[in-house]
């Protein structure tokens, strides 16, 4: 749906290691990279996220990334949390939304609520 979403972050080593574990089993993978103060650019497809070490606190966000199926939502979940995340709410429908939406949650490094959401019904349903 975007092209990319670049924001600040205070620890870049950190961050970075934590977005490249959390959204490998999404397929997402680093695209490019500069310095610290440029950042790295994770991408998948057309679309990426960039981040950025700076001295400015960052607003909190939420990113949700499109998983293909509910089992990358789970990957994606035990991904984040080995790679330091904080669990938000762990792999399941969320009716609220949408009958199929199946989604994890985790507060990464900075306190962002990062999500992988999967809108599809669950496989052989």
């Amino acid at each position: 749906m975007f092209d990319h979403v670049k924001f600040g972050v205070s620890d870049y080593a950190a961050s970075k290691a934590f977005f490249q574990q959390a959204l490998q089993p999404l397929g997402v993978g680093v695209a490019s990279e500069g310095p610290p103060s440029y950042g790295v650019e994770l991408a998948k497809g057309e679309a990426s996220v960039c981040l950025f070490q700076t001295a400015e606190a960052p607003a909190h966000l939420h990113l949700a990334f499109k998983a293909e199926s509910r089992q990358q939502v789970d990957a994606f979940y035990r991904a984040a949390l080995a790679a330091g995340g904080k669990d938000h709410g762990a792999p399941g429908l969320r009716p609220k939304y949408h009958a199929n939406y199946y989604a994890a949650f985790v507060i990464g490094p900075d306190g962002h609520n990062i999500e992988a959401v999967c809108h599809e019904p669950e496989a052989g349903a």
